[in-house]
C-alpha cells in the first residue's frame, strides 16, 4: 500500500525514495571524502620525514662514498701485496676485491628487498581502516 506523491514514494520511514538517494549519496561523499583526507595527512607526514632526512642521507653517502672508495683501494693494495710477482698483480687484486663487493652487495640488495616485501610501502592506518570499511559495508548489504 504505497502513496505516490508527485512520483516519489513513500517507505515505512516516511522518507521518500528521491530523499533516500539524496541522503545515501552525502553518506557516500562524506564516507569517500574522510578516506581521502586521511591518506592525504597519512602520506604528508611520510613525506615530512622524508624531506627532514633527506639531507643528513646526502651528507652520509657522499661520506660513505669516500670511505668506500678508500678502503677497496686500501683493500686492493693489501691483496697486490700478497700476490706473488706478476705483471697482472694488480688486474688480479682488482678483480678479487670487485668479486668481494659483488657477492656482499647481492647479500644487500636480496635482504634489502626482503624487507621491503615484508614491511611494504602501503599506508598501514589507511589501508586498515579501507577494510574495516569493507566489512561494514557487506555487512550492510547483507542486511538489506
Amino acid at each position: 500500500m504505497n502513496r505516490a506523491v508527485n512520483n516519489e514514494v513513500n517507505i515505512n520511514n516516511g522518507k521518500s525514495v528521491a530523499a533516500l538517494f539524496a541522503e545515501m549519496k552525502q553518506e557516500l561523499q562524506d564516507f569517500v571524502q574522510t578516506r581521502v583526507t586521511m591518506f592525504k595527512v597519512e602520506l604528508q607526514e611520510k613525506v615530512r620525514v622524508v624531506k627532514a632526512a633527506a639531507p643528513l642521507a646526502v651528507i652520509g653517502a657522499v661520506l660513505l662514498l669516500t670511505a668506500y672508495l678508500l678502503l677497496t683501494l686500501a683493500l686492493v693494495a693489501l691483496v697486490f701485496a700478497l700476490l706473488p710477482d706478476n705483471a697482472y698483480r694488480w688486474c688480479i687484486a682488482f678483480a678479487a676485491i670487485g668479486v668481494l663487493w659483488l657477492i656482499l652487495g647481492g647479500i644487500a640488495a636480496y635482504m634489502a628487498k626482503r624487507e621491503l616485501e615484508v614491511k611494504g610501502l602501503l599506508p598501514k592506518r589507511t589501508v586498515e581502516v579501507l577494510k574495516e570499511d569493507k566489512m561494514w559495508i557487506q555487512a550492510e548489504v547483507k542486511q538489506i
